[in-house]
């Protein structure tokens, strides 16, 4: 059986924490970009990349980070159809015409490849490093939302809110896509209706979809009128293994749709680079990955 869903991928390397594997702590961008190449090829449907700037050593989410407007900027140039979607740009850092302008000019380089993943930021300390306030900006970020919903795509453009303000000015290049879709990352319900208000998904922190964290995503998504079209970007479990258990991998996508999930953000067992792109092509394979067109709709069959 296949299971037609668009599946993306938590693209290895540009994060790195003390328990990725080891040949991932010695590759660059030579690897990054076969893995782009690879999943382009295969039918996946986007790539991430984390936002941070400075973080202080010692932390669990590691130190590394790829900056994702320089490194979907040089991706783009090297594939054909697949997405890029950072996961997420922590929007209090950033004014919204600065987003505007650099992120559009990436889709409107990338032909409308882009999905903006946004989220509130939680590292307080890099936030005090950079000089941004963090008591506010969970409101920052919902004015920040509302500031780039209207300076994307479109000239002239003029915004006046709680924190930003700007009138009849010109961006361009401009983004490609006249409704650049936006997500919302974060797992609480206040990142739920923040996404349904104001933006076109949500991409919830990765849960294990067992027990009572795959219970409570489901019964949030169950308590919204979602909007037709909305995307909700589901992390099935970490470290699954398309190429040897290949009914494991089924069944956690299966339960990824059964909460809700219109899209998946794929992470799988890995130990050299080779390994991972056989897992690629073991996971396009097994559930039809290939035949999904990309796009707005979501074809999925649940008969097993």
């Amino acid at each position: 059986m296949k299971t037609l869903i668009r599946a993306g991928i938590g693209t290895p390397v540009l994060a790195l924490s003390g328990n990725r594997p080891a040949w991932e702590h010695a590759a660059g961008i030579g690897e990054v970009r076969e893995i782009a190449q690879n999943a382009d090829k295969l039918g996946f449907e986007f790539l991430t990349c984390p936002d941070h700037v400075a973080v202080p050593p010692g932390l669990p989410r590691g130190s590394q980070f790829y900056d994702p407007l320089a490194t979907f900027s040089y991706l783009a140039a090297v594939t054909n159809r697949i997405r890029f979607l950072p996961y997420v740009l922590v929007l209090p850092f950033y004014h919204p015409l600065e987003l505007a302008k650099r992120y559009g000019t990436l889709d409107h380089l990338s032909n409308g490849r882009l999905i903006l993943g946004l989220g509130v930021g939680n590292l307080k300390e890099e936030f005090d490093v950079l000089g941004v306030p963090f008591a506010d900006r969970g409101r920052r970020a919902d004015d920040a939302l509302r500031a780039l919903r209207a300076a994307m795509g479109q000239n002239p453009v003029s915004y006046h809110g709680e924190y930003y303000a700007f009138d009849n000015l010109m961006i361009e290049p401009r983004a490609a896509q006249e409704q650049l879709p936006l997500w919302i990352g974060g797992h609480t319900e206040r990142a739920l209706r923040r996404a349904v208000t104001l933006a076109d998904g949500w991409s919830p922190a990765p849960v294990q979809y067992r027990g009572p964290d795959y219970q409570k995503l489901k019964q949030m998504l169950g308590t919204r009128d979602l909007p037709a079209g909305f995307e909700v970007l589901v992390s099935p479990e970490s470290a699954l293994d398309p190429a040897a258990a290949p009914d494991q991998t089924l069944d956690s996508v299966h339960r990824a749709i059964e909460c809700g999930a219109t899209m998946l953000n794929m992470t799988f067992r890995h130990r050299s680079l080779t390994h991972y792109l056989e897992q690629l092509a073991a996971y396009s394979e097994l559930t039809g990955l290939g035949a999904v067109s990309p796009g707005p709709a979501t074809e999925v069959s649940a008969d097993r």
